[in-house]
């Protein structure tokens, strides 16, 4: 499964959503704001990041901009219970993967995680893919422009 970094201020939150995820499989480190998710960042590998907007000392959003510019590839939900806060992550819908609406339930939760592990897996696949159709072409272009150069020799 993939590791999960959960940001969210609100003890019971992170403590429902850690408890979830870890039900489903998941290894979830969880951090209390977004300075503390930095650090995280910055120690350990994740595959995902679930993180609150609304928190003290580093907002979800600066968060968000912050993982996307040193992290491009992990995928981000953010997670709200405000109005407000919603529309302005809708205004970053290029950047997340998911926007959860607090109270949420169980399969929401896992619904927008799952959904956002899967696009991130077909993401690479199709980056493998073309990376090994460009070095496919290249090795034939290599072969064709030897075979062309010793008939003309």
């Amino acid at each position: 499964m993939a590791r999960v970094l959960v940001v969210e201020d609100e003890e019971a939150v992170r403590d429902y959503v850690s408890r979830v995820l870890t039900m489903h499989g998941h290894t979830v480190l969880v951090a209390n704001d977004g300075a503390q998710a930095v650090e995280l960042m910055n120690d350990h590998h994740f595959d995902l990041l679930l993180s609150d907007i609304a928190m003290p000392m580093m907002d979800g959003i600066s968060l968000a901009l912050k993982v996307r510019a040193t992290r491009p590839h992990v995928p981000i939900i953010l997670m709200t219970g405000f109005a407000n806060e919603r529309q302005r992550a809708h205004n970053l819908s290029l950047l997340i993967e998911g926007l959860l609406s607090k109270p949420f339930t169980m399969d929401q939760l896992l619904g927008a995680v799952n959904k956002a592990l899967a696009n991130r897996r077909k993401q690479e696949r199709e980056e493998t893919e073309e990376v090994l159709q460009s070095s496919s072409s290249e090795s034939q272009d290599g072969k064709a422009s030897s075979a062309s150069k010793s008939s003309s020799d």
